[in-house]
């Protein structure tokens, strides 16, 4: 969900997401605790499967439940953009200047399966946004190739261009890039 206040964007999870990660995360957790209830009743020849599964799986889900909670608390802002000439993308982790991102990209972690937007600065600094899955790839690209985007540098905007699918977000999402006004 993106909010307009005059420059500043403020890019939050969208509801969908939010249902959607709560679903997969505690959603899968109870129907662990589900399984290794059923299964201890032992009044079927699957009961040791059901038992084994929840028991194996549910440290597995424990721990992505854990690592997706703090994303789970309503309206949390995963980051701000100012966007402009001297323009800056604000999170938790820190604060970088547009002008300064030599690389931008959504990474998952292999350890917690979360997606995160890692900024690479010229000056050789990593910044690490969690967006605790609440951001979609198509919603990544657009927000980063509207608002981010038009006030890199030219060789950051080659890396970009490189990565970016235009024509399929002009076909999924029916996103099409807007040249920028010269003033």
């Amino acid at each position: 969900m993106i909010q307009k206040k005059g420059d500043t964007v403020i890019i939050k999870g969208s509801k969908f997401m939010y249902v959607w990660m709560f679903l997969a995360t505690v959603g899968f957790l109870l129907a662990c605790i589900f399984l290794i209830i059923h299964g201890l009743k032992f009044n079927s020849k699957y009961s040791f499967l059901y038992l084994g599964g929840g028991i194996v799986l549910t440290p597995f889900y424990l721990h992505l439940t854990i690592w997706s909670l703090p994303g789970l608390i309503p309206g949390k802002v995963l980051f701000k953009i100012i966007s402009r000439e001297k323009g800056t993308v604000i999170s938790k982790k820190g604060t970088v200047l547009i002008s300064d991102i030599r690389n931008i990209n959504l990474v998952r972690n292999p350890l917690n399966l979360i997606n995160d937007i890692v900024i690479e600065t010229f000056n050789d600094k990593k910044i690490k946004i969690r967006t605790y899955n609440l951001l979609g790839d198509l919603d990544y690209e657009m927000i980063v190739d509207q608002y981010i985007y038009p006030y890199m540098t030219e060789n950051a905007k080659k890396v970009w261009d490189r990565k970016v699918d235009l024509e399929h977000l002009r076909k999924e999402a029916r996103y099409e890039r807007k040249e920028p006004k010269i003033d």
